[in-house]
């Protein structure tokens, strides 16, 4: 028997521990969620094979990755979008799909061997395509598990993408309706800043954007008083 960790701060992932040990009930997997839970001192109670990383907006230490196995789940083909806010700069740039990397941490970020990818469609709302990820993610933790893949060297051109700030989510200067409702869906995520614009004396958020045949958007607003 193995014990392994599943890493994430995101509700999404939330159940995946419990799918992990109805699949493999020969194994314990442990769910860590919060940064002052995620120490070196935690992990030797656990003594994990494994550390598998779905979602983590932290920096893993290095007496960590140095003495524990972290596998990090990317949302990109790598090395094509490494950095931060991967589905939010995929849509952008007008990706419909992608690929799930899972990679080996080490020093550089997002620069590991690669142990496998799969790929995900890019359409819904953020959190919809997390969630879809999710089941990805449980599948490719699966295979990691029972075929031990050796991780391979990134090989290709690397682009790199900047984590986006929350001033980025304004809407004022976005001139295309479809361009519009990428930029509100893919927000669209706990923990993200909403799409919104703003007046003198209001904020204004955008979300469950729809696109309409007739060329228009409807979508769900929140009005916030400055």
């Amino acid at each position: 028997m193995s014990n392994y960790v599943i890493l994430s701060e995101k509700s999404w992932n939330t159940g995946l521990c419990d799918f992990l040990n109805r699949q493999k009930p020969e194994h314990d997997f442990f769910a860590i969620n919060r940064k002052s839970n995620f120490t070196s001192f935690e992990l030797g109670k656990l003594n994990p094979s494994i550390i598998f990383i779905p979602h983590w907006s932290y920096i893993i230490e290095e007496d960590i990755y140095e003495n524990y196995e972290c596998i990090v789940f990317h949302m990109t083909d790598l090395p094509y979008g490494r950095g931060g806010s991967p589905l939010q700069n995929l849509i952008a740039r007008g990706h419909t799909e992608t690929k799930v990397s899972a990679i080996q941490v080490v020093e550089e970020l997002d620069a590991g061997p690669i142990y496998l990818k799969r790929s995900l469609q890019l359409l819904g709302t953020a959190e919809e395509i997390y969630i879809r990820a999710n089941q990805v993610i449980a599948e490719m933790i699966l295979h990691i598990i029972n075929e031990k893949p050796k991780p391979k060297c990134q090989d290709g051109e690397i682009m790199i993408f900047k984590r986006r700030t929350s001033s980025m989510s304004n809407i004022q200067e976005i001139q295309e309706l479809p361009r519009l409702y990428d930029h509100i869906r893919m927000l669209d995520a706990e923990g993200y800043p909403k799409a919104y614009i703003e007046t003198e004396n209001f904020k204004i958020e955008f979300t469950r954007a729809s696109l309409r045949a007739d060329k228009s958007i409807i979508a769900d607003a929140r009005i916030i008083k400055k």
